[in-house]
């Protein structure tokens, strides 16, 4: 039976995966208590709660958060990068941490939504452009068609128009 303490820690966590969209667990072996503190106040500021947390106590609460399948992740010192905001940016600024090669941080996987992701999966998540980008690339394929159509119904239009204006002006010049 779980001490008080714990029974809390895991209702936080439970409350954490459920609420959060997206979740990327990283092994932190090998980083300073600096770089940690570095990494939580570059997640923090993009609203990213980033929190070290024990794999029993962790797989309990994914369990009761309905995530069972995420058991395979919870192998050795963990850490887990949870947002409820875009899913992009938990992955982003991990992934730029590893590829830079700062820090000795490695991504073990996550999860978005219901679906779990592997390593290449996040890599892939965080390569992604921001929410606003992928909107306007979609809203400009949409009005891209349309601006056609727009433009083809109007040339002939703009035809008749010329076509007017010039034989106005051959009046006027007799």
């Amino acid at each position: 039976m779980p001490t008080e303490k714990k029974a809390q820690l895991i209702d936080k966590l439970k409350d954490l995966f459920v609420k959060s969209g997206v979740g990327i667990f990283a092994d932190y072996r090998g980083m300073t208590v600096a770089e940690l503190t570095d990494l939580r106040r570059n997640l923090r500021k993009s609203g990213v709660h980033f929190h070290v947390v024990k794999n029993t106590l962790a797989r309990i609460a994914a369990e009761k958060a309905g995530k069972k399948d995420l058991g395979s992740l919870f192998e050795g010192p963990m850490a887990v990068a949870f947002s409820t905001g875009e899913a992009t940016i938990p992955a982003k600024v991990l992934n730029d941490l590893v590829r830079t090669g700062k820090t000795a941080l490695k991504i073990k996987g996550g999860f978005l939504g219901d679906r779990i992701l592997r390593t290449a999966d996040v890599q892939a998540l965080a390569m992604l452009p921001p929410r606003e980008i992928i909107i306007a690339q979609i809203v400009a394929g949409i009005q891209s068609p349309i601006a056609a159509l727009v433009a083809y119904l109007s040339s002939p239009m703009s035809g008749l128009v010329g076509m007017l204006q010039a034989r106005m002006k051959q009046l006027e010049g007799k």
